[in-house]
């Protein structure tokens, strides 16, 4: 009985015993391979964490590079944008100090037409005037001569007989006031702001005298005074009246330019651009012409339509 447990436990001990004393010359080579193993490792490591250092240096070296000039494109396009906003404050205030001028040219010029207008109202009254005392003085001449072959003229007749009488104006013509005292006169209030009464008498120029060289001025002057009271729709309404019923007037490329600015106030822009180039196109030698080529130009337009 004491027997049996000893050899079963020698049975299970003896190979351990064999594998253990196969192992313990090996030991000492594996601590050693391992210890290599590592240092190599530790090697290696150290090299990566060198090669990472000089990869990251590179790299905040070429992002501060990169970081520059970002913020030196952002400062240059900081400074095109503020000069670019410059730029247009420029050109809008040059666009509105040019329609400024426009407007002060424009209204120079129809001032100075004014002026023409009323000089050669004068001239014509001068003209008549020396035809009335010319007519005179062939009368007197004709009495003259007369009288000295009838024996002289028999009293209460008029110097000059009957063919020398002037015609009775009939009873229109006696109604009506007179054509220039009536245009000069509303010319006279329309130039010292006073509309009312100058419209009134621009009226009675167009009512009485509808087919006069002066009733298509007279049409332009009320189509005026609506502008500088900025009623616009009533002088554009003037405006076509002046072309359309006085298309050869003196007047017409005035009326056609005004026609444009009016309706480019009311904020009708392709209207009145298109009122302007048939302006150049029509009258283009006219002063009219180069006052619409001046604004089109303030605007920024085209002159001529592509």
């Amino acid at each position: 009985m004491q027997r049996r447990p000893i050899s079963i436990l020698m049975r299970y001990r003896f190979p351990s015993l064999i594998l253990a004393a196969m192992l313990l010359p090996t030991l000492p080579a594996t601590a050693q391979s391992t210890k290599d193993k590592v240092t190599e490792l530790q090697d290696q490591v150290k090299l990566l964490v060198d090669m990472v250092q000089r990869l990251q240096s590179t790299a905040d070296s070429k992002f501060g590079v990169l970081q520059h000039l970002v913020e030196q494109n952002t400062d240059s396009v900081n400074q095109m944008n503020a000069a670019v906003a410059a730029m247009q404050q420029k050109v809008n205030a040059q666009a509105e100090s040019s329609g400024g001028k426009l407007d002060s040219v424009s209204g120079q010029v129809q001032s100075l037409n004014d002026s023409i207008d009323e000089l050669k109202s004068r001239i014509g009254k001068l003209d008549k005037a020396t035809q009335d005392i010319q007519s005179q003085l062939q009368n007197i001449q004709a009495q003259s001569a007369g009288g000295g072959a009838a024996g002289g003229q028999q009293p209460g007749q008029p110097l000059g007989g009957d063919a020398a009488t002037p015609p009775s104006p009939g009873p229109a013509g006696a109604q009506a006031p007179p054509l220039q005292e009536t245009y000069q006169s509303g010319l006279r209030d329309y130039n010292a702001a006073k509309y009312d009464l100058a419209s009134a008498e621009f009226g009675d120029v167009l009512h009485y005298y509808p087919q006069d060289d002066l009733a298509g001025n007279a049409q332009f002057y009320i189509g005026e005074i609506a502008y500088r009271q900025q009623k616009y729709k009533d002088a554009i309404k003037a405006y076509n009246l002046v072309l359309e019923n006085f298309g050869g007037s003196p007047k017409a490329p005035a009326a056609q330019l005004r026609k444009g600015l009016a309706l480019i106030q009311l904020n009708q822009k392709d209207a009145g651009i298109h009122e302007l180039r048939s302006l150049i196109q029509r009258y283009p030698q006219s002063p009219e012409a180069s006052q619409a080529r001046t604004k089109l130009n303030a605007m920024g337009i085209r002159i001529t339509p592509r």
